[in-house]
């Protein structure tokens, strides 16, 4: 049985999920292969994006599966550069899922694009800001055919800029959570506002870990694979994790979880201090310290630019 979490609108959502982001835009037929193997192996939580080209696929694999709609929980999310174009981007999402309605709508990220302007990234101060995004998001909430919004890559400092000034605090925040990057500070933040952390690439680059002594060490311990430990780690924090697997072996590994004590639970907690550990593990960081247009400081991340080690 897979844990479930309770969202502040009172919503269960599935601890474990399949991402859905195959590396690059689309994916096709591995998409809905993927989801149709994941529903059979008992996933009942997708992640997808309009930004991710393949909400057509997860849709379709859904309807195929036999599988109940209340029993599945659908995350999509707004587009950068449909920002400006809320309501619109949200039933084109709801038309290519076709699965009656989204249980989770996310704004990808607090960037906006102009596409009119070579796809130009909105400073933080140009209409429409995420603030004035989020709150047109709060609308659709009017059509019964969303039942939770959120956030995703939003720091303390987006947040609390979000929170004076929205009507309804974000359901989730899903960022770049894992060993290496364990957010605690955020945490802390979004546990206190009733937010649930979502880890997205929630096993980071698999031999980050799997090599990783510590990892390596409990996983022996308890007859599990690193992937497991690193996973149950998550859950027992209280977060969702969103891992992604075509390998239907590896899909069914990752929805069964392994108790760790509590010096286990130390011990992984650790692994970011470690000498250069502290880190993104994500290649979309540019060496100059920024991320789609912003500056780490813009975003309020806790970053050093892509090949500085932190001491």
């Amino acid at each position: 049985m897979v844990p479930e979490l309770v969202l502040n609108t009172g919503a269960k959502i599935p601890a474990i999920g399949m991402g859905c982001w195959m590396g690059s835009y689309g994916g096709g037929e591995r998409v809905f292969e993927m989801c149709e193997k994941a529903l059979k192996t008992g996933y009942r939580h997708f992640d997808t994006a309009a930004g991710y080209g393949n909400e057509k696929m997860v849709g379709k694999a859904i309807r195929a599966s036999g599988v109940s709609r209340s029993e599945i929980f659908l995350t999509t999310k707004l587009a950068n550069a449909d920002h400006h174009r809320v309501r619109e981007a949200f039933e084109d999402s709801l038309r290519e899922l076709d699965c009656e309605y989204i249980d989770l709508y996310l704004l990808h990220w607090p960037q906006g694009v102009n596409p009119e302007a070579t796809e130009r990234t909105l400073a933080p101060d140009e209409h429409p800001t995420f603030v004035e995004t989020y709150l047109e998001m709060e609308k659709l909430l009017d059509t019964g055919k969303v039942k939770a919004i959120g956030v995703s890559n939003f720091s303390i400092k987006t947040l609390k800029e979000l929170l004076s000034s929205c009507s309804i605090v974000p359901a989730t925040n899903q960022v770049e959570l894992h060993p290496c990057l364990p957010q605690e500070d955020l945490m802390s933040f979004c546990n206190k506002k009733g937010i649930i952390l979502t880890a997205y690439s929630p096993l980071g680059r698999s031999k980050t870990f799997f090599d990783h002594t510590t990892v390596k060490q409990i996983a022996e311990k308890l007859n599990a694979s690193a992937a497991q430990v690193v996973l149950s780690w998550g859950v027992q924090r209280g977060t969702v994790v969103i891992p992604k697997s075509e390998d239907q072996d590896r899909m069914k590994a990752n929805l069964t979880l392994v108790k760790l004590s509590k010096e286990d639970v130390e011990a992984l907690d650790t692994i970011h201090v470690q000498p250069g550990m502290h880190r993104s593990l994500l290649t979309f960081h540019n060496a100059a310290g920024t991320v789609f247009g912003w500056t780490y400081e813009q975003l309020g991340w806790d970053m050093v630019p892509r090949g500085v080690v932190r001491s």
